[in-house]
């Protein structure tokens, strides 16, 4: 039975990686620098695709914007609706696969993929968006098409 328990949370967590990155938390410095860059009106709302455990979520929440986070590890998805509880009306999680759900409409995206996957992220930002100004805040990667409006902290921001 253990052995089933364990190969069961290697799976949940190994798949992701296929389509977009592993769990990593977003430490609480970050998740700060992350909003700054956003810098977005209270009110607005903010995407986190990979939306993990949902601290960034819950920083977005406390900072005054909606939030919406896309997941796809369902164990994550479940630790995330209790790490959000206290902001559950300004916090939404999907469960689901970023790439194949459709997108609600945001002010501001903020990611943490794997730089593989940052020329598919383009793309998929200029189809969901439909030429609405978004702001979206990279950790750790550089979208290879796409010029850097500030830098801060290893995060880039972009325009769209």
């Amino acid at each position: 039975m253990f052995l089933i328990v364990i190969a069961a949370v290697i799976l949940l967590f190994g798949f992701v990686v296929v389509i977009g990155a592993p769990y990593v938390p977003t430490l609480t410095q970050q998740q700060a620098d992350a909003l700054d860059l956003l810098a977005l009106k209270k009110g607005q709302t903010v995407l986190d695709l990979g939306s993990g455990d949902g601290r960034f979520l819950r920083a977005a929440a406390l900072s005054g914007y909606k939030a919406v986070g896309i997941e796809a590890n369902p164990l994550l998805v479940l630790i995330a609706y209790a790490v959000c509880w206290r902001q559950r009306r300004n916090v939404t999680i999907i469960w689901g696969n970023m790439w194949q759900k459709q997108w609600p409409a945001t002010d501001g995206i903020y990611v943490f993929l794997h730089s593989r996957f940052m020329q598919k992220l383009d793309n998929k930002v200029i189809q969901q968006c439909h030429g609405k100004n978004i702001k979206l805040v990279s950790y750790a990667f550089k979208i290879p098409s796409k010029k850097i409006v500030k830098k801060h902290s290893g995060m880039y921001l972009y325009f769209y």
